[in-house]
């Protein structure tokens, strides 16, 4: 007999598929972002603030998600596979926690997709990014 906390957890596939839509809402608005930056001051590879406009980018990604995650806790990827992002507690996402979850991501990337494929290995199903930031994924149906 599963409880209502197990029929509430979300497995990697789902996970994916909401990182999918995401990623494609993500390029839109960090390729607006860009234009409103790189175009005008010509920001090339060998421009003085170059490394800047890559700390602008991150920034942009990261207020793009924490808005999302602290205002009703949906992505546009949430949103569509009826998910939701909480606190352990149940309790809305602190922009600590944003934060957190927001670099925690970057480095479950950057690690092949291993802290993403961690949640194989956990009985709860959280991956690095839900252990660090304290966060949960959950089924908001």
């Amino acid at each position: 007999m599963t409880t209502s906390n197990d029929s509430k957890r979300v497995g990697l596939v789902k996970r994916l598929s909401c990182m999918f839509y995401d990623g494609i809402l993500l390029i839109a608005v960090l390729f607006f972002a860009s234009i409103l930056v790189a175009v005008p001051f010509n920001i090339t590879q060998e421009h003085p603030l170059y490394p800047l406009y890559g700390v602008y980018v991150y920034a942009v990604g990261f207020v793009f998600f924490a808005w999302c995650w602290i205002h009703g806790g949906q992505t546009l990827g949430l949103k569509t596979w009826r998910l939701k992002l909480v606190m352990f507690d149940g309790s809305a996402v602190t922009w600590k926690a944003a934060f957190i979850r927001y670099l925690a991501s970057i480095v479950c990337w950057l690690t092949a997709g291993t802290g993403f494929l961690w949640c194989y290995t956990n009985k709860e199903r959280l991956a690095w990014n839900d252990l660090w930031s304290k966060t949960r994924i959950i089924r908001s149906d």
